[in-house]
């Protein structure tokens, strides 16, 4: 078959389809024109190893016997490293085969070789890559190794195997570029029937040879610079981070809380533990928000911000501008609870009557927030909607209404100072954001990708207008005039130190 009859049409076809709008045909104008360029090049190398064929006889360098199978063994490998693809050493081979510039057991060698030489990609791809991806380059590096030491061993006994198939198939005898074609297939096979039974074994050599690092949580998991040469796992692989930055913004906010989250996930009655959790948990938030928000949250921008660079498919590039926007919610949900990590500390670990009850409230909240988020995650991906949130925000929207009056009503039966008062409700404001930020992160996060779901769910799904119509109860006192006028008749020494609300943060 003359392959250059059928490279100039294909790329001709594809010059006028890689034009087309459709992302089909499109990308059949790319595939065929990849094609068309191979054919097209293997055609000419063909015409140019016999154009010099007479001036130049590259055969007479041909080594016999165990020396050429090294020799050229290694000159594969060796082609194979300098251009990075044992496709493209094969078809150098093949074309050189057929024009007789070298001999059929030298190309032999050399096919062996080129599959040594094409771990070399995978190995320096290993080194930006974790421990499982150095574990799949040292078993790609051994599964070549051992196949080609097996071929070189027995290349006879291969030879004629090959030579039997060929008459099998009506393929010549001198026909020593399809024979070649065989014999590489037979290699492959043989490495495969080779290593499928040692599957398991191979396993236990890698993972005691690279263990598994302890994870530490403060660096990305799934963001490096391998990911930025393949465009499309770059909003896989940030999805995956952002979830890892929820992780540790969730551990975060409830140890800012006073409350471990292994306890909160495993409550039946999450009210009843946040009471249980009297003992102050050793905390340093500012510290441990630098060292697992703040550093993720980094990676997270300076890797969106590489991808932007790029030029993407409008989809994958508004995916990623979603997710860091997801990320940016997370960081500002963590910051809110630093705000009210003292007034936690000092109300929460000890009881003090209707201000510890009124931050034990506070906390419920914000775990239970955080236990639908889980409970959602955990739903699999066909049943999961994202309409539930809605009911959850309509939820905290009317329980923030009804603390406004309790609040109130406690200032007045003199029950609660109005000082602790307006620090509570300051602290509230920032829960209440933190919540929302959960909410709405989750909410973008886990929205179906089926695009029919997507508008389902939109159609459905409450605005804040409704949200708050649907969480309005009977008009509450305003609370926050009566707390003015009894901090008003203190002494300045007890007003001191009061907080301002929740502000936008940069």
């Amino acid at each position: 078959m003359d392959i250059a009859a059928y490279a100039l049409p294909m790329i001709a076809v594809s010059a006028i389809l890689v034009f087309q709008k459709q992302p089909v045909l499109r990308g059949t104008g790319y595939a065929l024109a990849g094609m068309g360029f191979l054919f097209l090049g293997i055609h000419h190398m063909k015409v140019g190893f016999e154009a010099f064929r007479d001036q130049i006889d590259v055969a007479r360098y041909a080594l016999p016997g165990l020396t050429g199978l090294l020799v050229y063994a290694a000159v594969g490998a060796a082609a194979t490293v300098v251009m990075q693809s044992s496709h493209a050493t094969m078809v150098i081979v093949i074309t050189a085969l057929a024009a007789a510039q070298i001999t059929y057991d030298n190309a032999i060698a050399l096919a062996i070789g080129a599959n040594i030489g094409t771990t070399i990609t995978a190995v320096l791809g290993s080194l930006g890559a974790n421990f499982q991806g150095k574990r799949l380059a040292l078993a790609h590096l051994l599964f070549n190794l051992l196949t080609a030491a097996v071929a070189l061993a027995f290349v006879g006994q291969l030879s004629v195997l090959v030579d039997i198939i060929a008459a099998r198939l009506g393929i010549a005898a001198d026909d020593y570029a399809l024979k070649l074609a065989i014999f590489h297939t037979v290699f492959n096979l043989i490495g495969i029937g080779l290593m499928l039974p040692l599957t398991g074994r191979l396993v236990d050599i890698l993972e005691r040879r690279i263990p598994e690092p302890p994870p530490d949580i403060s660096q990305p998991r799934y963001l490096n610079r391998v990911v930025d040469d393949f465009p499309e796992t770059l909003a896989s692989a940030l999805r995956k981070e952002v979830l890892h930055l929820h992780e540790n913004a969730t551990r975060l906010v409830l140890h800012g809380l006073n409350l471990h989250r292994e306890d909160v996930f495993e409550s039946s009655d999450i009210a009843a533990t946040v009471r249980a959790s009297r003992t102050p948990i050793d905390l340093d938030i500012g510290d441990e928000y630098e060292r697992r928000v703040k550093t993720l949250y980094a990676a997270i921008v300076d890797f969106a911000t590489r991808a932007g660079d790029r030029r993407l498919a409008p989809e994958i590039a508004a995916q990623i501008d979603a997710l860091r926007d997801m990320a940016s919610g997370l960081v500002r949900a963590v910051k809110s609870v630093k705000h009210i990590r003292k007034n936690v500390v000092r109300y929460s670990t000890r009881d003090q009557g209707a201000v510890t009850d009124l931050y034990d409230s506070l906390r419920t909240e914000v775990a239970r927030v955080v236990v639908v988020i889980r409970d959602l995650a955990l739903e699999p991906a066909e049943a999961r909607s994202t309409l539930s949130l809605d009911a959850e925000a309509a939820r905290l929207e009317a329980i923030a209404r009804s603390r406004n009056a309790e609040v109130g009503k406690l200032i007045r039966d003199g029950v609660l100072d109005a000082s602790a008062a307006t620090s509570f409700l300051n602290d509230s404001g920032y829960a209440d954001s933190a919540m929302r930020e959960f909410i709405d992160t989750a909410r973008a996060y886990y929205a179906g990708h089926d695009r029919a779901t997507v508008e389902v769910e939109e159609l459905l799904a409450l605005d804040e207008e409704e949200i708050g119509e649907a969480a309005r109860t009977t008009a509450g006192q305003d609370v926050g005039e009566e707390i003015e006028t009894r901090l008003s008749h203190k002494p300045a020494s007890e007003r001191s130190g009061r907080k301002q609300g929740p502000r936008q943060w940069d």
